[in-house]
This record gives structure tokens, C-alpha cells and sequence, in this order.
């Protein structure tokens, strides 16, 4: 049993075990999201945009009759598709990011109880 409420050193142990884990499954995910290229389209298709998984943009696509539309139609469907790719990838970090740390629960007495 251990003094003044503090975890046992074995808890310790693992919970450092499993902090170092998370540390190098991150370094591998940000790797990841970075090659990634995730697509938004705007509504009519006319209009591709790709980032990356951490939200860098990485290309843009305009179909040559778009422009033909007139300012305002060209910037709508360009807002459009920039906006289905920031979703895209926002929702692929996310569940990415949930399924590193799924489940982590140290368990370290004393650490989550309420003062």
C-alpha cells in the first residue's frame, strides 16, 4: 500500500510505460496525417481542394467552365469545396486522434479523485 495516497511504483511504472507508447504512436500519426490528401468538392463539382491531414492545403482543382460563371459562382463553389475538405480532414485528425488514445486509462489512485 502506498503512503499519503500516492500510486505504487509498478502503477507508476506502467503509467510512464504507456505515456511513452502515446508519445510514439503520435509521432506516427502526425506522419500519417501529414501524407494524407483529403478531398472537398463544392456542391456543383466544379471545384476540387485537397489538404492534408493536419489542414495544410495541398491543391486546388477549377473546372475551366466554372469561370465562364462569373466571379461570385467561382468563389462561392471555391469556399464550398475548401470547406468540405477542412470537414473532411478535421473529421479524419479526429477519429484518428480517438483511436490513439482509446481506452487510456491509467487507473493511478489518487490522480482522478475529486478534492
Amino acid at each position: 500500500m502506498a503512503a499519503f495516497g500516492l500510486p505504487n511504483f509498478g502503477q507508476l511504472t506502467e503509467a510512464f510505460r504507456k505515456a511513452q507508447q502515446i508519445q510514439q504512436d503520435a509521432q506516427k500519426l502526425q506522419e500519417e496525417l501529414e501524407a494524407l490528401e483529403l478531398e472537398g468538392n463544392s456542391k456543383n463539382g466544379k471545384v476540387s481542394v485537397w489538404l492534408s491531414g493536419n489542414q495544410e492545403p495541398v491543391r486546388v482543382q477549377i473546372e475551366p467552365s466554372l469561370l465562364t460563371e462569373g466571379q461570385e459562382a467561382t468563389e462561392q463553389a471555391i469556399l464550398e469545396a475548401l470547406q468540405a475538405a477542412y470537414e473532411n480532414s478535421t473529421t479524419t485528425m479526429k477519429t484518428k486522434m480517438e483511436e490513439l488514445t482509446g481506452g487510456l486509462n491509467l487507473n493511478l489512485p489518487g490522480m482522478n479523485d475529486e478534492n
